[in-house]
């Protein structure tokens, strides 16, 4: 019955006049027309469905019939419908007999029982079958349908399957995928039937009336109840008139059947069957009245979604074509839809229609270049709004600009800012306007509530300290009033201390490595022709954001503080209230003079320390202002916190008055100073007027002292440079302490940190093993052996994402079960048995053995002969190794972790390039852009030997395809390029970068921008 070449997979038999008038109209005859001729009845037209197999073969799918045939006593029963009959039977007998606690208890178990075998038997079964074809497989192997080894089981699954069927099925004709299903569906009958009827005896056996509710409420509940249950039915039926059984059954993990258009009730709700098509179990617990009853249903409509989420979701059958309405947008077009790259640059607007509204556009132009010759008085509608073209040009992709030098700093080679390879499409196909530019231009890791929160964005830092604070005070309890102010001191001390310590180590990272810029280089994209302005830009904008934020919070927790310590005097006149309050008056004034004229002085460049950030700004030193009488006036802010010390009266705020100088010494001493000798240099001087005059003063004195003092002036002077001198030593002592443990600190920190990646490495791959063989003693080890195929260059090195070839021996009648798998060198201490993950980095010898990660178990087959078989397997895509370093390759057996070879190491390196030219870039990014997408031709760049068709959705896309452009399948593609970056170019970008450019010459540009930015940090 196996059809060999049907025009498609769904075909109509059309009447005789039909075909004939088709003939005439190709003929080029025209059609007669009858008129007032009543219209005659057509016959109606028979619809023949075709269905095609894994391996290609078509059929024609014969007529199958629903489940509620199984009711009708007229319709013939197969053993699997009598067993379901039997079990649904039982059940109405054992709901009659048993009390009805009893019920309760045993029909809960019952339907946790039949749910289970739906849910997640039914779940395992067609994910192995969807994936690998695992109950076709297994009955083949099993001979269930082989005349020849199992023919009693074959002619009882015959038996079972013609007698429910109608004429048009032929059992011998058909293919065994079919038949197979035919016998599947049987089984789900059995379960669907019983998970049905245990949650509705369950149900009544919980049936009680509510007490304290009124009688309109009960009449309200039970027209409620039997609404949403009509409802469920009507989504049930409706849904099965659109899938059919074909959907029902999951027909699409054994064969391929067309004609299904997802409408009706498809456009209701998504996945309705999974989702408003469970209202029933709402429905029939408000009729019963009963939570033990609303629980169930909750647990089981979940796990009905967990069904959904893990089998339904996740299968993608490769090759079914399958009809969508194009306003549905469901889960149902990412199953049966094709696969989609991402990053793909397609037109907004068609080629074609972009060259009709080009030649329009040249047309009225010539037009109106002919009326303005003709009449010097201009129309009235001369003056237009935008044009699309104009948009085209407004949005086009920045990624083909090439930067600018900076004359500031050079590299180790020449800049090359410009080229034309990669370019050899007009200018107009860069100017198409596509969504993927689009979307970049407009979105950038906005924050999302919380996902894609980045604190070095001042608005995400102002977000996360809202919600904390709003959490704290919503949750804090009630305290006492010393617990209150201890905590308002702990407050104050944090903002102090990361005012100071944490901006104050955040500016000297931006100062040595210009750590916050590289920080935005990293994770957003910007356009490559501004030389890396806006990434500096951003960050200097945001850090303003944080550093003023920042000051706030210190000075506020500071006021929080001195308002919950301070006390209203009750005599002013006594004692030193009165002269604390106007001390402490005067100093908080003081700071604000000194404040003022400092931001007279600095400008806003200055007091957010934009020399940190923006090289180009013009910076000079003036000693105006009170910059004329001190160096570091900044230290007058903690007068404020003695000010409010006074008034407060408080030992907690002088506390933090010290720590206030002291961090603000630090920063001073360890930011700022060595980044202005930086810029700098000897034109900083080394003393202030105001010291000036007090050393002027001191000598002065010193010297009256001296003359009067006679014969005691040595040993004056010897005194006066003793104190002097433990000043001093004491002041460098302390500095040199601070120095001392952050410089020992810092190695120590750093071999922590490392130590913790190397155990987190370990215990990442880290394995208990189960799976070990007790007995090798049938193993001949040495007849076993691994070598791997050298490179090109006859070396076992290998480029990131170069694909590695092993060649494996093996004595005959070896386990099917063996694999090999790609290790760490050093990872595994044992050569006998591996003991740590293979993350994936594995491979069958022979794949057809393995259900996914699960050996099949066949037996071995008997040796042919003394001679060792042999065979090559290839690692390439997700099982290669993507992080550079020395690896081996393990042989194991028997689908186990015992090692019966061995061969290694080999290193994984990146090509690092010749020099920082954009050539050189260019050049290198050709080599690892089509290795990290697995030299899929459909992603790379046609520059580098990729295709168009496959990556095209239309011909105009093709047309307009840059040649560097490329796609993903996923973001770990893009995940691979970043890493291989980061070790050739010592730069780390996020995959959302590298997605976001998705072109060769657009991300070497961004390359050679960033290291030209960064150049004074290497």
């Amino acid at each position: 019955m196996a059809i060999s070449s049907p025009q498609g997979l769904r075909q109509r038999k059309l009447s005789h006049s039909s075909t004939n008038d088709g003939l005439d109209h190709a003929n080029g005859s025209s059609p007669c027309i009858i008129v007032d001729e009543p219209e005659k009845s057509l016959p109606a037209r028979e619809e023949v469905v075709w269905g095609k197999t894994p391996d290609g073969q078509v059929f024609r799918v014969p007529t199958t019939h629903d489940v509620l045939t199984l009711f009708h006593p007229a319709h013939p029963k197969s053993h699997l419908d009598i067993l379901s009959l039997t079990l649904l039977g039982l059940q109405l007998v054992l709901f009659a007999l048993l009390p009805r606690v009893v019920s309760k208890g045993f029909f809960l178990f019952y339907f946790v029982f039949w749910r289970s075998a739906y849910n997640a038997g039914l779940g395992w079964v067609l994910t192995k079958q969807s994936k690998r074809k695992w109950i076709v497989k297994e009955v083949q192997r099993l001979g269930w349908l082989d005349e020849k080894r199992k023919p009693a089981i074959r002619r009882w699954i015959r038996a079972q399957l013609a007698g429910k069927m109608g004429k048009d099925y032929s059992f011998d004709d058909l293919p065994v995928e079919y038949n197979i299903w035919l016998l599947f569906r049987q089984l789900v009958d059995v379960i669907l039937l019983n998970d049905f009827l245990a949650y509705c005896m369950f149900a009544f056996a919980c049936f009680r009336v509510p007490e304290g509710l009124s009688f309109p409420i009960h009449i309200l509940r039970w027209i409620g109840g039997v609404a949403l249950i009509v409802f469920n039915l009507w989504v049930k039926t409706e849904a099965h008139n659109v899938v059919k059984d074909y959907g029902w059954y999951w027909g699409d993990c054994f064969f391929q059947r067309g004609a299904l258009i997802f409408d009706g009730v498809f456009e209701l709700a998504p996945h309705p069957m999974y989702s408003v098509g469970y209202a029933g179990y709402y429905g029939l617990s408000l009729i019963v009245g009963s939570y033990p009853v609303l629980f169930v249903s909750l647990t089981a409509h979940a796990a009905q979604f967990a069904f959904l989420l893990f089998f339904e979701n996740p299968r993608k059958p490769d090759h079914i074509s399958v009809r969508l309405v194009s306003k549905i947008v469901t889960d149902i077009e990412r199953m049966y839809g094709k696969r989609k790259p991402i990053a793909v640059r397609k037109p907004l607007f068609p080629l074609s229609t972009s060259k009709a509204r080009q030649q329009k556009s040249e047309t009225d132009t010539s037009h109106e270049d002919s009326a303005h010759e003709s009449s010097t008085t201009p129309a009235a509608t001369e003056g237009e709004t935008a044009s699309e073209s104009e948009l085209e040009t407004e949005t086009e992709t920045d990624s083909i600009a090439t930067p600018k030098g900076n004359s500031r700093h050079t590299l180790d080679g020449p800049f090359v800012h410009t080229s034309k390879r990669g370019l050899s499409k007009t200018s107009s196909s860069r100017l198409q306007v596509s969504e993927h530019d689009l979307y970049n231009k407009y979105f950038r890791r906005d924050a999302v509530i919380l996902h894609n929160i980045d604190l070095f964005r001042s608005s995400d830092s102002m977000l996360v300290l809202l919600v904390f604070y709003l959490s704290v005070a919503s949750f804090l309890p009630v305290m006492s009033h010393r617990a209150t102010l201890v905590l308002h001191f702990a407050h104050a001390c944090v903002w102090c201390i990361f005012h100071s310590f944490g901006l104050g180590l955040l500016l000297r990272a931006q100062s040595r490595s210009k750590y916050i810029v590289r920080h935005f280089l990293k994770n957003y994209h910007y356009p490559p022709n501004d030389n890396g302005g806006a990434a500096v830009q951003e960050a200097f904008t945001n850090w303003k954001g944080i550093y003023n934020l920042s000051m706030c919070m210190t000075y506020l927790s500071l006021g929080g503080l001195a308002w919950k310590t301070y006390t209203l005097p009750e005599m002013w006149s006594e004692g030193d209230a009165l002269l604390c309050h106007t001390l402490g008056a005067l100093l908080i004034g003081l700071h604000a003079w000194a404040a003022r004229e400092s931001y007279e002085v600095l400008g806003v460049f200055g007091w957010f320390y934009g020399d940190f950030f923006a090289e180009d700004f013009p910076a000079h030193l003036e000693y105006t202002g009170i910059f004329r009488y001190l160096n570091n006036p900044e230290l007058m802010s903690g007068t404020s916190f003695l000010g409010l010390a006074l008034i407060s009266g408080s030992k907690l705020v002088g506390s933090l008055a010290v720590l206030r100088f002291l961090c603000h010494w630090w920063f001073l001493r360890t930011v700022e100073n060595p980044h202005m000798r930086k810029l700098y240099g000897d034109s900083l001087r080394k003393e202030a007027g105001f010291v000036k005059v007090i050393k002027n003063v001191a000598s002065k004195n010193a010297r009256l002292l001296e003359s009067r003092a006679g014969r005691h002036a040595p040993e004056i002077r010897r005194v006066a440079k003793e104190v002097k001198g433990t000043f001093d030593k004491v002041f460098e002592e302390t500095a040199d302490i601070v120095e001392e443990f952050l410089a020992k600190s810092k190695p120590r920190i750093s071999e922590v940190v490392q130590e913790t990646k190397v155990l987190l490495q370990q215990s990442r791959e880290r394995l208990i093993i189960t799976r070990v063989a007790n007995d090798l003693s049938s193993c001949d080890v040495a007849k076993y052996k691994l070598s791997i195929y050298s490179n090109q260059a006859n070396t076992k090195r290998f480029h990131l994402g170069q694909p590695i070839r092993v060649q494996w021996q093996a004595p005959q009648g070896h386990s099917r079960s063996d694999w090999i798998g790609i290790y760490r060198v050093g990872a595994n201490k044992s050569t006998l048995v591996t003991k740590t993950s293979s993350f994936g980095m594995w491979q069958p010898v022979h794949e057809e053995e393995w259900d996914g990660e699960v050996p099949l178990g066949t037996p071995r087959p008997s040796p042919d002969g003394p001679d060792p078989e042999t065979g090559t397997v290839v690692f390439d895509g997700s099982a290669l190794p993507w992080t550079i370093g020395q690896y081996e390759v393990r042989y194991h057996h028997d689908g186990k972790y015992n090692v019966l070879s061995l061969d290694g190491p080999f290193e994984i390196y990146v090509e690092r390039p010749k020099s920082l030219d954009f050539d050189s870039i260019r050049e290198c990014l050709t080599r690892i852009i089509p290795l990290c997408l697995d030299s899929d031709p459909s992603l790379i760049p046609l520059s580098c030997g990729g295709t168009a068709e496959a990556s095209s959705d239309s011909d105009s896309t093709a047309d307009t395809r840059d040649p560097d452009d490329f796609s993903f399948w996923s973001e770990k593609q893009a995940k691979r390029i970043s890493t291989a970056i980061e070790k050739a170019f010592d730069l780390e970008y996020a995959p959302e970068v590298v997605m976001a450019d998705a072109n060769l010459t657009a991300l070497a540009n961004r390359i050679l921008v960033s290291k030209q930015l960064l150049v004074t940090s290497e």
